[in-house]
């Protein structure tokens, strides 16, 4: 992507105002039935993945089927009931998952697209503060902070073999 100005948009408040409400209105809906986890306590858990849905679904059936084979320490209501919420969960996380990708895309256009026109008129300004133009000098101090500690590194010398 190379064009000058990669995304041109403004959403109006009243858009923007709507769309935190309806988010708003799904967390207070989705609350009770959402937990939050460590990231420790995630990296212990086993994953279903699109393999093993079928998978839960065949042995969801047997013990349905074949009660008899369901073992005395294992509840089978309760891996019904999972497996219902899992599927119900994963209906809203792909649309949620999705949108998500698409405001982090959006954003990542906008914010180069503002970030690249904001270097331009930093580069102009400290151009003008060189040249002693007035007024630049202040602007260019007040902005240069952004970069402090990111000084050119010297190239590392190397010694021949």
């Amino acid at each position: 992507m190379s064009k000058e100005n990669e995304i041109s948009m403004v959403i109006p408040p009243d858009v923007l105002q709507a769309g935190l409400q309806a988010m708003t209105t799904f967390a207070t809906i989705f609350k009770p039935y959402l937990k939050a986890l460590t990231k420790e306590e995630r990296k212990t858990l086993l994953k279903m993945g699109d393999k093993s849905i079928p998978f839960v679904e065949k042995v969801i059936e047997y013990t349905e089927s074949e009660p008899e084979f369901v073992p005395p320490y294992m509840n089978a209501v309760e891996l019904k009931n999972d497996f219902s919420t899992f599927t119900a969960l994963n209906q809203v996380f792909r649309p949620l998952t999705e949108q998500a990708s698409n405001v982090n895309d959006t954003m990542l256009l906008t914010g180069h697209d503002a970030y690249k026109v904001a270097l331009q008129f930093y580069n102009y300004v400290k151009q003008a503060a060189k040249n002693n133009v007035p007024n630049a000098k202040s602007i260019y101090e007040e902005l240069k902070k952004r970069f402090e500690g990111q000084g050119k590194t010297e190239p590392t010398p190397t010694t021949p073999a």
